[in-house]
């Protein structure tokens, strides 16, 4: 056979996806992981008035947008009010995230308090700022839902956040606990919701770049490289480079809890298991209270 012909009946060689085509994708998969997050978790449903919390991040502007889409063909009617604190940290842009919202037609509301100053007052110099932001800027969000009649509170903690708690409450915390995708607050009053909890920050990260939001740099907990956060980021992100689909293997496994399995008497009842009467258990004062050497049978008797 001619070598012409030979060519021509061998497979063409195959072209690299175009960049589109990859956004396309990407956008459909964080949809279709957004869309599922709401349906296993119930975030959201008729008649909810949902405070997103816009922080001028990459996450909360990634939530956002896939919020927004969502909506347009959503089985439920909610409503979505884009919401930011304005800490009023030094060189904060405050034209940048009222002008982004108003060119989306997105409702929107500033909440103006100065937490900057209170946390730079009442944390000594070298520590770490999170704890005392966290709890204040919670509180003027919280109070701004509870004023405005919302019904969820949407965070744009993803994946990488829901793992980097978890192990930061295993190795400084002795517990297996982490962010929710849904969470009643400890007064009761409000429910968050999580959209992105199980969106990889990488996707988060290529979206935002493709989308070129205006990004607001944080000057507070952003600016801090000694964080026990960043460190167990740094230990995940090792493992990864290592071992590829560690850490969706450990995602995986908090949707897989097994009670028995672990050992917590209060998430499972291991005193009845395996019973062989009725009678009640003696407790552990009762079982410590008795000494072989010391309070045995012939005790006090010389």
């Amino acid at each position: 056979m001619h070598p012409a012909m030979t060519l021509l009946l061998q497979d063409p060689v195959p072209r690299k996806p175009s960049q589109e085509r990859e956004r396309h994708k990407l956008a459909k998969r964080l949809r279709r992981q957004v869309g599922q997050a709401i349906a296993d978790f119930g975030m959201i449903e008729e008649g909810d008035r949902v405070m997103v919390c816009l922080s001028g991040g990459k996450d909360s502007y990634t939530m956002l947008d896939l919020l927004l889409h969502l909506q347009k063909k959503a089985p439920v009617r909610f409503e979505l009010v884009a919401v930011n604190l304005d800490q009023k940290q030094p060189g904060f842009p405050e034209h940048v995230l009222p002008d982004y919202l108003r060119s989306l037609g997105v409702p929107f509301t500033i909440i103006e308090q100065d937490t900057y100053s209170v946390v730079k007052r009442v944390v000594p110099e070298g520590k770490t700022l999170c704890s005392l932001c966290s709890r204040l800027r919670r509180g003027a969000l919280y109070q701004h839902a509870k004023d405005h009649g919302f019904t969820k509170i949407a965070l744009g903690h993803h994946r990488d956040d829901v793992l980097a708690t978890f192990f930061m409450n295993l190795f400084f915390h002795a517990k297996l606990a982490t962010m929710p995708p849904k969470l009643l607050s400890d007064d009761g009053a409000h429910v968050v919701i999580r959209p992105l909890a199980t969106v990889r920050e990488a996707d988060i990260r290529d979206y935002a770049d493709w989308k070129q939001y205006p990004i607001i740099p944080c000057t507070l907990c952003g600016s801090q490289e000694n964080l026990q956060r960043k460190q167990v980021a740094r230990m995940m992100a090792a493992w990864e480079k290592d071992y590829p689909g560690r850490t969706e293997t450990i995602a995986r496994a908090l949707s897989d809890v097994r009670p028995s399995q672990l050992a917590d008497p209060s998430a499972f009842d291991f005193a009845n298991l395996g019973r062989l009467t009725a009678a009640p258990l003696p407790d552990a004062h009762a079982w410590l209270a008795g000494d072989a050497e010391n309070n045995g049978p012939d005790a006090g008797h010389v």
